[in-house]
């Protein structure tokens, strides 16, 4: 088994050190805190110290980065995190696997494959552009061993608040029979990526040497809008009919005035304006692995919020 090291403990990295160390791998998960999920080791540190980073990852096969900044300190926090992984992953031997996003394509018609242009003309797409542009530099001068996995929004067990379709905002108050304010039209078809198969993709990744030196789309099913998403949960739940409604553009943009996070979102809003698709057939092809059914995860979404939501509440 390998020693694998996982920067970030939110809702992938314990999905993901979870998925490890049940195969019996030895996981070790990093955050600035110390925090992490129970059955393996945890470490505080500082991610852009890339000395400590170095220290930890001696040894270590693999090197996951699942961390998040805040969304509004991307360009300022993201650089020098980035620096210390790949200095990392230099200095150790150890396969960097960075957990990205789609923002690096900007806006582009069509499903998205992996040789898209990187066309971002967000500060956040050019700064995750930027990342894999030197990760991959890296690689190809024999420096590093490196690969990058691209997900959509993300749904499932664990999903934080910054989920479009995550629990707490999204899930639970539908459960419910509340209404659910949503930044954009609801009936716009969008891919949505299901964590544990992010967390499986990214175990793959850093096992398989086949993935190294490119990047690859997490399998994702296929593209539902998020009001049909809501009908699926609510009919498979027994739950009153999903009453999803939009908030209107000049609401969404005087929020952002007060609010850091809705100013960001700004910037991504184009991929809930129009449909958002995801090709991800060369990592299922290339590896077998598929995307988890959208019913089969609904049932085990109303699964886990019923187990932890008291009777009556």
């Amino acid at each position: 088994m390998g020693k694998h090291v996982i920067v970030g403990a939110g809702q992938v990295g314990a999905h993901l050190a979870g998925r490890l160390a049940e195969g019996g791998h030895d996981v070790t998960v990093v955050t600035r805190s110390g925090s992490g999920p129970d059955g393996v080791r945890k470490v505080a540190a500082d991610v852009a110290d890339q000395a400590r980073l170095t220290e930890i990852a001696k040894g270590a096969d693999t090197l996951y980065n699942c961390v998040n900044p805040r969304y509004h300190r991307w360009a300022q926090d993201w650089p020098p995190m980035a620096s210390s992984f790949l200095g990392t992953a230099e200095a150790t031997g150890a396969v960097l696997v960075t957990l990205s996003c789609l923002y690096g394509y900007g806006p582009v018609d069509g499903p998205m494959t992996e040789d898209l242009p990187l066309a971002a003309t967000g500060t956040k797409g050019r700064v995750r552009v930027k990342m894999w542009q030197d990760a991959l530099a890296a690689h190809q001068a024999g420096r590093a061993r490196v690969t990058e996995l691209r997900g959509s929004d993300y749904y499932g067990p664990g999903s934080t608040d910054q989920a479009y379709v995550g629990e707490e905002r999204f899930v639970k108050p539908l459960l419910a029979g509340k209404r659910v304010p949503y930044f954009s039209d609801p009936s716009v078809p969008h891919a949505w990526t299901y964590l544990p198969d992010v967390a499986e993709a990214l175990a793959i990744a850093g096992t398989d040497e086949r993935a190294w030196g490119r990047a690859w789309h997490v399998p994702t099913g296929p593209a539902v809008s998020t009001l049909g998403f809501a009908e699926r949960l609510c009919e498979i739940a027994g739950a009153p009919a999903p009453r999803v409604h939009e908030v209107p553009r000049p609401v969404f943009t005087a929020i952002g005035l007060f609010s850091p996070l809705m100013k960001e979102l700004r910037e991504t809003r184009y991929q809930f304006d129009r449909p958002y698709i995801v090709d991800s057939s060369a990592f299922e092809s290339t590896f077998g692995m598929a995307p988890t059914p959208l019913d089969d995860a609904l049932k085990t979404i109303i699964a886990a919020h019923r187990e932890r939501t008291p009777a009556g509440n």
